[in-house]
């Protein structure tokens, strides 16, 4: 541990003040006020400057938080920025959306009896200030190499990896089927967490990078021929859109919606609402079920949406629920109603959903992944009225028949099975790189802006 003063034994843990919840919970603005740099500089002296930084290493960015919070308690701001963009190719928006108290907050050795850093405020702080200042990322070779790489989709993944390439020299050309970039970061995130403004901006630095960008465009067998043709190497960043539906009677009745469409409705909605259609809650009971961070995003949508009530209901406790804690509380205090340890059982209704039929849980012995089971309490069945059910259980791999037809091999779930034996996040045709959810499965941006970055090092190691 480095010689300095232990300002943690004075200075408590403070983020960033929140709006307050009669405004935040009709407003689809982000949910916290903005940070000043004499509190950002003074939270980030609490950092203890570990010789072995736990925070760093459960990142899954292996980010130098403790090299760049000195640097912030120095004011500077733009040396800092670049420190995070050694590591993150999107720091302003891992700094919004990560789960912290999951990662690194979690590992912050303050944790073991004083509140952990604010460690993803101050990520966040420092790159929107030195945007504001003028700042930019810089490329590490002026001149680009005569190599050209195409990616297939522009969510953390792809957009990670062309930010990874072009800032080495090596051109590429982002395919999407959206009309901007950030894939479930623009679509499936909303605004209260992630602003699209952020992502705009993040697009824009790209482009003068040097990025090329097809947006709007639907890839099919004769576009992919086209585009392997022009390419040295292609990364397909796809992603898991497909829903989860659960075994529940009564699911395709009308009124019950997934999770992904109803997000994306509204996301679009509030881009452009002379050109989109939305998903309404308006006025209705509305029930969501799951406990991930999807499950947070729809009750809090609904909220805003001035629904009439919104209850989340979720099978195991609290304690288990795999959403980050952060925004549990924030739905909470926003007038989220929990019903934990509840099964749901069947839909009812005539054609249209009008009530759920739920059971008590209680968590039995642990299943193949070690969490504990959630058993059916007999008798405990109750009817809860109902006017709209999401369902957010989570996505899965769905992967379109172009790829297939690459000879890309795919694992027994669907995902896209990596075969390189000399270059990681190589497929089992050697000119096809992947990463992200189509490799892993649906999990944290986090992880996939890590193999958007790793795969175009081993991308360059590949052309070269």
């Amino acid at each position: 541990m480095s010689e300095k003063n232990f300002e943690f034994l004075n200075l408590e843990r403070q983020e960033p003040k929140l709006k307050a919840v009669e405004v935040r919970k009709v407003d689809f603005r982000e949910i916290y006020e903005d940070q000043t740099m004499e509190n950002a500089v003074s939270q980030s002296s609490r950092c203890l400057d570990c010789g072995n930084p736990y925070c760093q290493w459960k990142c899954p960015l292996h980010n130098k938080i403790p090299e760049w919070l000195k640097l912030l308690e120095q004011s500077s701001i733009e040396e800092a920025a670049d420190l995070c963009h050694e590591t993150n190719a999107f720091p302003e928006i891992c700094g919004r959306i990560c789960p912290q108290d999951k990662l690194c907050e979690g590992a912050c050795t303050l944790n073991t009896g004083f509140e952990a850093v604010t460690i993803g405020q101050l990520e966040k702080y420092i790159t929107d200030t030195a945007l504001s200042k003028g700042w930019k990322p810089k490329k590490y070779m002026s001149k680009n190499t005569k190599h050209h790489i195409s990616i297939i989709g522009a969510g953390p993944a792809g957009l990670a990896c062309a930010e990874s390439l072009i800032r080495r020299g090596i051109s590429c050309t982002v395919y999407d089927k959206h009309k901007q970039i950030g894939g479930l970061l623009t679509y499936g995130i909303p605004e209260f967490k992630l602003e699209k403004k952020i992502v705009l901006k993040r697009r824009q630095l790209l482009e003068e990078l040097g990025v090329k960008f097809v947006l709007n465009t639907e890839v099919d067998t004769k576009k992919l021929a086209q585009i392997e043709n022009n390419s040295d190497a292609v990364f397909l960043g796809l992603g898991t859109y497909e829903s989860i539906k659960g075994d529940i009677e009564g699911i395709n009745k009308n009124g019950v919606v997934e999770a992904l469409p109803y997000l994306i409705k509204n996301t679009e909605y509030l881009m452009d609402p002379e050109d989109a259609e939305k998903i309404d809650f308006a006025n209705q009971r509305v029930a969501v079920l799951g406990g991930g961070d999807t499950a947070m995003d729809c009750v809090r949508t609904a909220l805003r949406q001035q629904a009439k009530s919104v209850t989340c209901i979720y099978r195991r406790d609290q304690e288990n629920m795999p959403g980050s804690t952060k925004e549990i509380k924030n739905a909470m205090e926003e007038g989220v109603k929990f019903l934990f340890n509840t099964q749901p059982l069947e839909v009812g209704g005539n054609g249209s959903v009008t009530s759920l039929r739920v059971c008590e849980t209680k968590l039995g012995e642990p299943d193949d992944s070690g969490r504990q089971r959630p058993e059916v309490i007999p008798g405990s069945n109750q009817d809860i009225e109902v006017d709209k059910l999401v369902i957010a259980f989570g996505y899965q791999a769905d992967l379109p028949d172009f790829i297939l037809e690459k000879n890309v091999s795919t694992t027994s779930t669907g995902l896209i099975e990596l075969k390189g034996d000399e270059f990681r996040y190589q497929t089992s045709n050697p000119k096809y790189f992947a990463g992200g959810d189509m490799v892993i499965g649906s999990s944290l941006a986090v992880h996939a802006i890590a193999h958007g970055r790793d795969a175009a090092k081993e991308i360059i190691k590949f052309l070269n």
